[in-house]
């Protein structure tokens, strides 16, 4: 069974979890995957270890984290990555994969030119 795990910043503001939480629902309801949870890196919960383990425990063999990050940095480059090794450590017949940032796909200027009309 396949999960996605979308792993957001977190934030103080409580619209931000509401925002995060209304966009896992569209992605349930799209059928993104078996299993659609989501997750923060700091200032919210779940963590996202909590995240990941919640996966596993609905039955996903795969675990697929989406970055709802806009570009590279350390948080993309170094401590979900850290995160998420611990987890496949203590998951080993689990597969558990990253995605890039949302702003490095390749139509990220189709969604800019979108938002500006």
């Amino acid at each position: 069974m396949k999960a996605v795990l979308l792993i957001s910043h977190g934030s103080r503001s409580s619209e931000t979890k509401k925002e995060v939480i209304g966009l896992v629902e569209r992605l349930r309801d799209r059928r993104a995957a078996d299993i659609v949870e989501f997750a923060f890196l700091e200032l919210e919960s779940p963590s996202i270890p909590q995240g990941i383990d919640s996966c596993i425990s609905k039955g996903a063999r795969e675990v697929v984290v989406l970055l709802n990050f806009l570009n590279s940095g350390r948080h993309v480059d170094r401590d979900i990555p850290d995160l998420v090794r611990q987890a496949q450590v203590q998951n080993p017949t689990v597969k558990i994969s990253i995605t890039k940032p949302v702003g490095q796909h390749p139509t990220i200027e189709d969604l800019f030119l979108d938002l500006l009309k």
